[in-house]
């Protein structure tokens, strides 16, 4: 599938958004409606190497998918990697771009695909809705704007239940 993309504009520096999105701990803050059963796969949350697994709750084929932090280019490039569906057989890859604007204004595009290679992968590929997939992702994006133009502070998830009172 994809790749998918979604954009959105952030009244907020760039640097302060780009810290929020390659913080895996603070993912959930704005993905909780579409990423369920989120968890850090490493103690650090951020930096290259950082992995996080989770659920797509999508419709007729939930699948589970890692993501781990690929490449960063401060402040403007984010490139995750990682598996999917069943024993993490089908590469996944996220990408976020951050484009400076005029003021303090900030473009954020994300980009999602998958690449299923087994028979059954790209059968459910096929029947997936990239439309589903797309709505989530401009979600994400709205939820993001509002955290950070309200400047809300977002609880940060850790491993292990660390973050659980």
């Amino acid at each position: 599938m994809g790749p998918i993309s979604a954009e959105i504009t952030i009244d907020a520096p760039r640097e302060q958004v780009y810290a929020i999105i390659a913080d895996l701990g603070m993912r959930p803050a704005f993905c909780d409606h579409f990423m369920e059963e989120f968890r850090l796969q490493r103690i650090a949350a951020t930096g290259v190497g950082a992995a996080a697994r989770y659920r797509v709750g999508a419709p007729r084929f939930p699948i589970w998918l890692e993501t781990v932090i690929a490449e960063l280019e401060p402040p403007h490039l984010i490139l995750e990697r990682g598996k999917g569906s069943r024993i993490d057989r089908m590469p996944v890859g996220t990408d976020w771009e951050l484009i400076s604007r005029s003021g303090t204004m900030t473009d954020v595009t994300v980009s999602f695909w998958t690449e299923p290679r087994h028979p059954i992968d790209k059968l459910k590929d096929r029947a997936s809705s990239a439309r589903w997939y797309e709505r989530q992702w401009k979600r994400a994006l709205m939820r993001l704007r509002d955290l950070v133009e309200a400047d809300a502070e977002i609880r940060t998830l850790q491993v292990a239940g660390a973050s659980h009172p």
